[in-house]
């Protein structure tokens, strides 16, 4: 089969650095798209309008033009909600892969409506003896002084294909903070747009991957800062064992016309074997005065002294390896407040790091 060439970043770097797109061979793309009947939707919907239909794609970036078009086309699942919440209303959208439910399209518009606050969790799943093929685009307008969290859990098997494309547009005063958990699928794919167009509109982006086996993950993550005083956060932390590898490019662009905004962007890698790989790309471009901006990376073995002082303590070396790697995703995993949530997926670090 031939290769396919995903997720491009928006300024071409050295062909050297093997990072301005992602190549993979022996991908098969459904075409004859079924029916997905495993999807269930609970929590607090009072307030919240959901659609089972969407507006044509338009995307300034995504994973290519080929991925968007299949699910312009074929989507088997279309979701248009509309929050009307004046207080934070959460609810959870589960996809669940199994053998009737194999290939998942779907294309999901979200508004949050002026003033109103919500939280939105969206989860997939895949029972561990198929195959299954994800391509989902979410798009997410957040109108002015609205917030909204949006968490994102991708927990499929390793044999699986995951492609993901976000785009959201931000009006004046407006907020919306990501939490990605991003540990399934032997191909992982993201591209993560956002249009910061609005004054002082904000966006937080926090995400945790962790990689075993031969998994692949590609993080294709850019924020265009338009607006005055606005401001983007990205941060990554992740954990890679076996021969697993990553590749993150982040790019934050401060347009003309962001006076004063500000964005910063850190992402680290721990190195959980000699054979695991990653590569970094955080770039910054500027064509305003009067803007502040950060990045960094790095990557590294968990340290011997930390692993040697827990070890001290009683605990096993593989034991010692999960509380450091779960130390470090702690940052972003204590700002998801549902429970049951955040222990499916503290249960789910244990088990892929065994």
């Amino acid at each position: 089969m031939e290769k396919i060439s995903l997720n491009e970043t928006p300024v071409r770097t050295s062909k050297n650095f093997n990072i301005n797109n992602i190549k993979l061979e022996n991908i098969k793309i459904p075409e004859e798209i079924s029916e997905f009947k495993n999807m269930t939707i609970t929590g607090d919907t009072s307030k919240i309008n959901i659609e089972k239909d969407t507006s044509k794609i338009h995307l300034v970036y995504g994973l290519s033009e080929e991925f968007t078009n299949q699910v312009n086309k074929k989507a088997n699942q279309k979701l248009k909600i509309s929050i009307d919440s004046k207080q934070n209303k959460e609810f959870q959208i589960d996809f669940k892969f199994d053998n009737e439910n194999q290939v998942l399209l779907d294309n999901i518009e979200i508004v949050a409506n002026e003033s109103t606050k919500s939280t939105v969790i969206i989860k997939y799943i895949s029972s561990n003896e198929i195959e299954a093929f994800h391509n989902g685009i979410i798009r997410v307008k957040a109108k002015q002084n609205s917030e909204i969290n949006i968490i994102l859990v991708n927990l499929m098997n390793t044999k699986s294909n995951n492609f993901i494309a976000i785009e959201n547009t931000f009006e004046a005063n407006s907020k919306i903070n990501y939490y990605i958990i991003d540990f399934g699928g032997k191909n992982s794919i993201t591209n993560y747009y956002s249009n910061l167009v609005g004054e002082n509109s904000d966006n937080s982006l926090n995400t945790i991957y962790l990689g075993k086996e031969n998994q692949v993950f590609d993080l294709n993550y850019i924020g265009e800062l338009r607006g005055k005083k606005s401001n983007i956060d990205i941060e990554v932390q992740g954990a890679l064992k076996d021969t697993a590898k990553k590749h993150f490019k982040g790019t934050i662009d401060f347009k003309k016309g962001c006076k004063k905004a500000t964005g910063n962007e850190n992402e680290a890698c721990m190195l959980l074997s000699d054979t695991a790989k990653s590569i970094a790309l955080p770039m910054l471009l500027c064509s305003e005065e009067e803007v502040e901006g950060n990045h960094s990376s790095s990557a590294g073995k968990i340290g011997e002294k930390e692993l040697f002082y827990i070890m001290s303590r009683g605990f096993e070396l593989k034991e010692a390896m999960k509380l450091m790697v779960k130390a470090k995703f702690n940052k972003i995993l204590e700002n998801i407040k549902n429970e049951e949530l955040k222990n499916k997926i503290i249960d789910e670090i244990d088990l892929r790091l065994d």
